[in-house]
């Protein structure tokens, strides 16, 4: 039996494990792995969910007893100090030895460390393992009990950067991150998406330093500030420092394989060291002159390895390697594919930029048009996994280039067509080498019959999780095609779709997220489910914001949009557009007093911009006093009723509008739904209330009102349908009340009516049945539980100003009442604007 040693428990040596026992005999190979750590491999990339939960467990890759069910020896905590070559065989600390007939180093990588004068002060941490992790949270815990306002800084601003920074915000330290370049994430974005990633995480709190060379570690025994240069420091009470790797090769020098000049075991395309029975895969492995960081590479290398071990010369490592990359940071979609910064003789570049939403995105294409050559995205990465396959396949560019990141302007049909128009061939998980054709077959022969089967038999998706959603749609696409019923999930950690959801917590009557997911989720949630979950638990019990902040959208959260500076915008709601000169001037006073932008909006109401996130409470004091309310423009909920001003003052007015609309807009307040609503009440046909394009819409018609449900105007406008004619007052709000509260039981998630009557089978024929004719006998229910939420309706601003402990939130800082002085503004018309943003 020949025996194969694996220096290295990581990702890598265990990807190599696992591909090993799949392809080669039991009889005839005998596998034992060496890991340095106390625990069995676990998954490095999703490392930062350790400070959700702190469950080691949950970021296994496969429990201690994979490995004696497959015959592998693990023996951990134990390093490997010296390979013997002539004699095959190597030792360890424990001083103990092992033949081999193959040996695979997959020992990794080391933070690197820069030569700072200081480093070695107590509170300075690397970000590579759990224990590290644990290191640093037990120092933030120190910390905070002596200095409640401490700060930690992260030195270097790349993907692990950055993820470190959310874990110190995390931990209750302000989070300060210092790069030394002039962009974060230098290897991956340009400048100018850098500059939009960089207004984002500003926004969220996290503070940026940019082009700064640390000199030195300032502070006795522990850290107290970083020095930059004369003059120039930051007071830090904690540094986790994430400024790149270094190969794990001391191996490989000490027995004299060959080495990169800047460190690295050099391969070949066989993963061969220059001892044909050593291999090096992984970070450690120095090949086409480069060490690759990303997991997805060293997968690759693993199955290579495994197929020279056993005999299959033909498996040889591809010359060009794929870097691309698609992360979630903090919540701020990032990615980048392909050449991200191609230079000019090479093709050109199109791009679309939008600061006040945080997005950016850039596609590079070849001088005729025709050929994708690489992109980034910030901000909005839905589309990066159909774009990356254009790139990877060669698939031919429509005839506009740019509606691969505008969409298509004229039908609003997707320019990207369907997943299945991808050739069998397309390698839809890079990590796992996993095709689309061998993701398909899996659905076709039977093997599989949902999303979380085929990730378990193929292993797509189950590395970076970058490709889940193409994994998903080509899953979905596939049963469809077969004729099976296709079940949309809410996320990974809820197998329900919201419609589904909504029935459990209704039934077991669940009233906080954590109940909702010991009862029927699992894991700690994401940022899909728990704003899901927050308003699910507002459709039924209209529970505001303030109840469960933690969970909300970060608009919920702070009961504000935020605005491209930083700021936020201040809207009260003026019911059907109605108000008294009275209240007029409180607007004006208090826009006055905190020096706000003022605009009327389309909505018929007030908007306030520019307010700093410390003055929310103080000004919406003085709103509340004045009798007004929240108007939830922030909320995935009812935001106006538009009126005219009807027969009130109108010649050809047929009915009183506006009263109408101010009974509307008071009986649906504060109404939470899968998407936000608009309502408008028209006094005549003549519709300059435009409520056929609202969700729903009334006008007054010779013997009562016409009732239209489902338009809406944004980027796919659509003219709402006629649901009932001729009805009076108390028949079209029963009417609204049934057609309301369908909708928010069974949209799906972020579905506006429009789209949702699309969906629903029978189309506006099935919604008046319903709605009128009760053919589901639900009109009752339905009535009810609007009235209960008419009935519980809170106004959540209110409920801010009398309860003390919920103003906390509202600070920019999180343990200072000090206002971001960064946030500028420049005159503009007698009012003001934020100040513009440098072209780069």
């Amino acid at each position: 039996m020949k025996k194969v040693i694996v220096v290295g428990n990581g990702m890598v040596g265990y990807k190599f494990c696992e591909k090993f026992i799949a392809k080669a005999s039991k009889e005839e190979f005998k596998l034992i792995v060496f890991g340095e750590e106390p625990r069995p491999a676990y998954d490095r990339v999703h490392l930062s969910e350790y400070f959700q939960n702190q469950d080691a467990k949950a970021l296994e890759l496969a429990p201690a007893n994979w490995y004696s069910d497959n015959d592998i020896e693990l023996i951990s905590n134990e390093r490997v100090t010296d390979i013997h070559r002539k004699s095959k065989t190597i030792t360890t600390s424990s001083d103990e030895s092992y033949e081999y007939d193959y040996l695979v180093l997959a020992t990794g990588s080391l933070p690197f460390v820069p030569p700072i004068e200081g480093v070695e002060k107590e509170g300075v941490f690397v970000y590579r393992t759990i224990e590290d992790l644990e290191g640093m949270m037990a120092y933030a815990d120190m910390l905070k009990a002596k200095k409640p306002d401490a700060k930690a800084a992260v030195l270097g601003g790349g993907l692990l950067g950055l993820e470190a920074a959310k874990a110190v915000m995390d931990m209750g330290l302000e989070p300060h991150v210092v790069e030394f370049a002039q962009k974060l994430m230098p290897r991956q974005l340009d400048l100018r998406s850098s500059k939009v990633l960089q207004v984002k995480l500003e926004s969220l709190g996290i503070n940026i330093h940019l082009n700064k060379a640390t000199n030195q570690i300032l502070g006795d025994r522990a850290i107290e500030a970083m020095e930059f240069g004369e003059d120039d420091k930051l007071d830090v009470d904690m540094l986790v420092i994430s400024a790149g790797i270094r190969p794990r090769d001391e191996l490989g020098k000490t027995c004299g394989l060959d080495m990169g000049v800047r460190g690295g075991i050099t391969v070949n395309n066989k993963m061969q060291t220059s001892d044909p029975e050593i291999f090096a895969i992984g970070e450690v492995a120095l090949y086409n002159h480069m060490i690759y960081g990303l997991v997805a590479p060293g997968y690759e290398m693993a199955d290579v390895a495994v197929e020279q071990i056993l005999g299959n010369e033909e498996a040889l490592m591809s010359s060009d390697i794929d870097m691309s990359t698609k992360l979630k940071l903090i919540g701020v979609d990032v990615a980048s594919f392909g050449e991200p910064f191609m230079p000019a003789e090479k093709g050109h570049s199109i791009l679309f930029e939008n600061k006040t939403k945080y997005l950016y995105k850039r596609i590079n294409v070849s001088h005729d048009g025709k050929t994708l050559l690489g992109g980034i995205l910030v901000g909005d990465a839905a589309d990066y996994n159909i774009l990356h396959q254009m790139y990877l396949n060669g698939i031919p560019l429509p005839e506009n280039a740019e509606d691969l990141i505008l969409g298509t302007r004229a039908d609003g049909g997707s320019v990207f067509g369907s997943v299945m128009d991808l050739p069998d061939a397309a390698q839809i998980c890079s990590c796992e080498s996993v095709s689309k054709g061998d993701i398909c077959s899996t659905i076709t022969s039977g093997e599989c019959n949902n999303v979380s089967e085929v990730m378990s038999c193929t292993k797509a998706g189950t590395g970076c999780g970058g490709c889940k959603p193409m994994v998903s749609d080509l899953v979905n696409e596939t049963l469809k095609s077969l004729g099976k019923e296709v079940k949309e999930t809410i996320c990974d950690h809820f197998n329900y779709t919201r419609q589904e959801l909504f029935g459990i917590i209704k039934v077991k009557k669940l009233t906080t997220f954590y109940e909702v997911l010991d009862a029927c989720g699992e894991g700690d949630g994401c940022e899909t489910c728990k704003p899901l979950v927050a308003s699910i638990f507002a459709s039924l019990y209209n529970d505001t914001a303030n109840k469960e902040d933690v969970i909300q959208d970060s608009n919920d959260k702070f009961l504000a949009n935020i605005q491209r500076n930083g700021t936020y915008s201040v809207v009260p709601r003026i019911p059907g557009g109605e108000i008294t000169p009275q209240k007029l001037i409180v607007i004006g006073q208090v826009g006055e007093k905190y020096n706000l932008y003022t605009k009327i909006t389309g909505g018929q109401r007030i908007d306030l911009f520019g307010a700093q996130l410390n003055d929310l409470p103080a000004i919406w004091k003085e709103l509340i006093d004045a009798g007004f309310e929240s108007g939830h423009a922030y909320g995935k909920s009812l935001r106006t009723v538009k009126s005219c001003v009807g027969s009130t003052w109108c010649r050809y007015g047929m009915d009183e509008s506006v009263s109408f609309a101010i009974d509307l807009e008071n009986r649906y307040k504060g109404l939470r739904s899968p998407h936000k609503l608009k309502g408008g009440v028209s006094g005549c046909i003549r519709e300059c209330a435009e409520a056929r394009g609202k969700d729903f819409g009334v006008i007054a018609v010779e013997g009562g009102w016409n009732l239209y449900v489902c338009g809406n105007g944004g980027a796919t406008p659509k003219h709402a349908l006629l649901l009932a004619e001729q009805i009076d007052n108390e028949t079209c709000i029963k009417y609204l009340d049934r057609f309301l509260m369908y909708y928010i039981r069974t949209a799906a998630p972020l579905m506006r009516t429009a789209a949702w009557l699309d969906k629903l089978e029978g189309g506006i024929e099935q919604l008046k049945s319903i709605v009128i004719d009760d053919s589901l006998n639900l009109a009752e229910e339905l009535e009810k539980d609007m009235q209960g939420l008419v009935d519980a309706y809170e106004c959540e601003w209110t409920q801010v100003i009398e309860r003390e402990e919920l103003q906390s939130r509202f600070k920019h800082f999180i343990n200072s009442d000090e206002k971001d002085d960064n946030i500028v503004f420049v005159p503009m018309r007698d009012q003001i604007m934020p100040e513009p943003w440098t072209s780069n």
